[in-house]
């Protein structure tokens, strides 16, 4: 049996090496990236609070909401709360639809 042995020019050398690189390149990038979309989930889980979460019944609006939960709030201000909790479009809920309440109320 008759071996050869592999030889490679300096251009072959630099692809080879090139070829083995860039999967080690393209992991580090994934765990980076990853990395840091686990580290802002594990600062942002660190605050978690339990919200206290109603269900719009007919006719029931976010100004009677707001005036139920908050009384000595002024409405707007708890409406905006809400709003924004819930990434609402706008301030019209519709009867069934289930929304998380501030903490601070």
């Amino acid at each position: 049996m008759v071996r050869t042995r592999l030889r490679l020019t300096r251009r072959g050398r630099v692809v080879f090496t090139a070829l083995a690189a860039v999967p080690i390149v393209l992991g580090s990038i994934a765990i980076a990236v990853n990395g840091g979309v686990a580290a802002a989930e594990g600062t942002a889980t660190v605050g978690v609070a339990a919200f206290e979460y109603v269900t719009i019944e007919s006719g029931q609006s976010l100004w009677q909401l707001a005036e139920s939960i908050a009384p000595s709030q002024d409405p707007r201000d708890v409406i905006a709360d809400i709003v924004n909790l819930n990434q609402l479009p706008s301030e019209a809920v519709q009867p069934g639809q289930r929304i998380a309440l501030p903490a601070d109320y």
